[in-house]
């Protein structure tokens, strides 16, 4: 069995953008306004681009951290 990398799934845009989709149908078929639809759309999408930037960014510190630490550990 494979592990599931969650980080790279959390920071994909593709599933950021299904799960808007997903929601604003929801609401439109239990009668919530388009515009209310469209802002909760606008705000998991906004959010998703925080999250997927935070992630990437933690993911490229720590290679970060691992490559200077290895090179203290050979003397460079």
């Amino acid at each position: 069995m494979t592990k599931i990398d969650w980080r790279r799934k959390l920071a994909s845009r593709k599933l950021w953008v299904a799960v808007a989709g997903l929601v604003t149908a929801v609401m439109l078929a239990f009668g919530a306004a388009e515009s209310t639809a469209a802002q909760v759309s606008a705000c998991i999408l906004a959010a998703a681009s925080v999250a997927s930037y935070v992630l990437g960014e933690g993911c490229a510190d720590a290679a970060h951290t691992r490559d200077m630490q290895t090179n203290e550990a050979h003397g460079e």
